[in-house]
């Protein structure tokens, strides 16, 4: 089972994106099999020393030590690069265009996160890639989409999140909108393209053709507060920021247990649920006051429940408050931190965690593939690449360039397996 092919054999994939929200969707076709060739600008990197400093804010070593090529020990990159082929190549020359033109010839799927005026401008728009494969699938991802007053607008999930809607939802009554710790457009939008493009393959396997795929990121920021938009234009109100709770029911929120930022998630729904906490505290009488007799009367004196429901998960830690609340029937799960995600026995049983040996960076579980397919299940094949690992094999191997062909590349810095960007 383990040597079976993968979903996506045979398919290959031209990654140009950056950052976090294309790597990661190429990176899911990576995992299920495809043949994923990164390709960077080696002029887009620096050769120069981090500071310890430096390394310690940005924190993406290992460690927090940068090494003697640093560019090979991005944690971030290196995560989002496994299972992929790597190469430099340098788009702004004639030579690099006509190689990426000839691998376009040769490729199923390009994919790519520039705002919509950088393809056009390297003369690679659609109408150019289709001309060369006519089977091509192209897949853009810029954060506005390539139409509308916002279209040449510069992105990254952190400003996607307020323009998607999303950061007026976060907070607390009465405070000012949030943001929580990751900037989930991005995720979202790997999995929107992922998916996209496996739906343009499965159209081209019946028709022949292939498609250009135009998606916007801030519009999938905006499809996740689906019921919030919905309501707003059913009744016209405006949805407020409630924290951890739930407009319907009460109580419901994280609270404070023994230690240094530990907590156990609640969540009663229903009257049943409702007895069974009040097992678990013990019957107090506080549970049996007019205040806290029905549902409605609970939803209006959250503040005060809360600070009681709290007074007893302090006395125990979040995973034995989680087994005691869960054994009386109460929805409860202990908010996890790193650490204890890294440790979580549900997670390591099921194989979630890949150790993947790179040779710059070293050995470190990664986070897996979230999904189990029981013919062709995804595995880590090869670590992230190094800068222009296999520039000898895709331009030999693939396209049959000579070695002097090669050579003359690297003379002319179209090719590198260095950074070539000038410093600061």
């Amino acid at each position: 089972m383990v040597d079976s092919p993968l979903p996506l054999t045979n398919t290959r994939v031209l990654d140009l994106t950056r950052v976090w929200a294309g790597p990661v969707a190429a990176r899911i076709l990576a995992d299920l099999g495809a043949e994923v060739i990164s390709i960077t600008a080696a002029s887009m990197l620096v050769d120069a020393p981090v500071t310890p400093e430096l390394a310690r804010i940005v924190a993406t070593y290992p460690d927090n030590d940068p090494g003697r090529q640093p560019w090979n020990r991005n944690s971030m990159a290196n995560d989002f690069a496994r299972n992929k082929l790597g190469i430099t190549l340098d788009l702004s020359t004639d030579a690099g265009l006509d190689i990426f033109k000839r691998l376009v010839a040769v490729s199923d799927i390009v994919l790519e996160n520039y705002s919509p005026r950088v393809m056009p401008n390297f003369g690679l728009s659609y109408d150019d890639l289709n001309a060369i494969n006519p089977a091509i699938i192209l897949c853009s991802m810029p954060g506005y989409g390539d139409s509308g007053p916002y279209r040449d607008y510069i992105s990254f999930g952190t400003n996607l999140y307020p323009f998607g809607g999303l950061s007026s939802l976060m907070g607390y009554p009465g405070g000012s909108p949030m943001m929580s710790g990751n900037a989930y457009p991005d995720p979202v939008a790997s999995f929107n393209a992922a998916n996209a493009i496996l739906t343009a393959l499965f159209h081209r396997k019946r028709t022949g053709k292939g498609q250009y795929i135009n998606l916007s990121q801030a519009e999938g920021a905006t499809a996740l507060i689906g019921e919030k938009a919905l309501g707003y234009a059913m009744d016209g109100k405006i949805p407020q920021r409630m924290g951890n709770r739930d407009p319907v029911y009460a109580p419901q929120g994280a609270y404070p247990c023994k230690g240094e930022d530990k907590w156990v998630a609640i969540a009663v729904s229903c009257e049943s649920e409702w007895q069974a906490l009040a097992t678990a505290l013990g019957d107090p009488d506080w549970m049996k006051e007019d205040r806290f007799a029905d549902p409605l009367q609970r939803l209006h004196h959250q503040d005060e429940m809360d600070d009681l429901i709290a007074a007893w998960t302090l006395a125990y830690g979040h995973y034995e408050a989680m087994h005691r609340l869960q054994r009386a029937g109460v929805p409860a799960g202990a908010v996890a931190n790193a650490p204890e995600l890294m440790a979580d026995p549900h997670l390591k049983e099921r194989g979630f965690y890949w150790e993947i040996d790179h040779p710059e960076a070293g050995t470190y579980p990664y986070c897996g593939f979230p999904v189990k397919l029981s013919e062709t299940p995804a595995r880590p094949r090869m670590p992230a690449p190094c800068l222009g690992q296999h520039n000898e094999l895709v331009l030999g191997e693939i396209l049959g360039l000579t070695k002097g062909e090669i050579k003359q590349l690297y003379d002319d810095k179209v090719i590198s397996k260095v950074p070539t960007g000038d410093p600061p």
